[in-house]
């Protein structure tokens, strides 16, 4: 997307000044609850603390989104002002301790949250030497050809074993529940996107969106980072 979409590197290039050294998605971020969610209709009613692209997914399955500072989850679970988390990264949950009050993570089919963006100034990226902006590019290159996956499958073994020692348990909807409930979510909430937000800023949404789903659909199949719940229950 920041090759092919002027505009995205526009923003950062020229607004923000920057230069993006590599993109990363945050983790896959469960479904977090302190019962079990095994339907649509489970997800009813149920307060759940979400933001952002969270809160779209909250409200489509019928839940109430339930903003809320990361530092005050655990404790929202604990005394059942929340009946769930959804948005936070399965690792950060773990370390975290969500899973002390709510045990119940649940793969709902969705794909990662938000992506990362590790930046330098752009002026001083352009005072680098040659050779140093060279090595910078080498070892991007090694994080796209798998260091990426290395690192966060790692890392997500040494926490499923955590988590399972500690009681958490793993669920994943069925093939047809996910397709469920991604018509309800989308093209509504991609639909939202482009009319309140790129609209607005003059942003061509469609057309970013194309280059979204042509992305998706060349570079999804050779996906291979399971899922923490597919670690546990593989």
């Amino acid at each position: 997307m920041y090759d092919n979409f002027q505009p995205l590197r526009d923003e950062w290039e020229k607004r923000h000044k920057s230069k993006v050294m590599y993109w990363t998605n945050w983790n896959y971020a469960p479904l977090i609850t302190r019962t079990p969610i095994n339907s649509i209709e489970d997800f009813k009613g149920k307060r759940i603390r979400g933001y952002g692209v969270a809160t779209d997914v909250i409200e489509a399955l019928g839940g109430t989104a339930v903003p809320m500072a990361a530092p005050e989850v655990y404790t929202a679970l604990e005394r059942g002002v929340l009946d769930g988390v959804y948005g936070f990264d399965f690792i950060t949950a773990i370390a975290y301790n969500l899973h002390e009050i709510a045990p119940h993570f649940t793969d709902i089919g969705d794909g990662p949250h938000a992506p990362a963006a590790t930046i330098m100034n752009i002026d001083y990226w352009n005072s680098l030497p040659e050779n140093i902006q060279k090595l910078c590019n080498e070892l991007v290159a090694e994080i796209y050809d798998g260091q990426y996956h290395t690192v966060y499958d790692n890392a997500n073994r040494e926490y499923v074993k955590r988590a399972l020692a500690e009681g958490v348990k793993f669920n994943i909807w069925s093939d047809d529940l996910k397709k469920a409930a991604k018509e309800a979510v989308q093209p509504a909430q991609v639909n939202k996107w482009v009319d309140t937000v790129a609209k607005p800023a003059g942003i061509d949404g469609n057309g970013m969106q194309a280059l979204i789903q042509t992305a998706i659909a060349k570079h999804a199949p050779q996906g291979k980072l399971l899922r923490p719940e597919e670690i546990a229950l593989g």
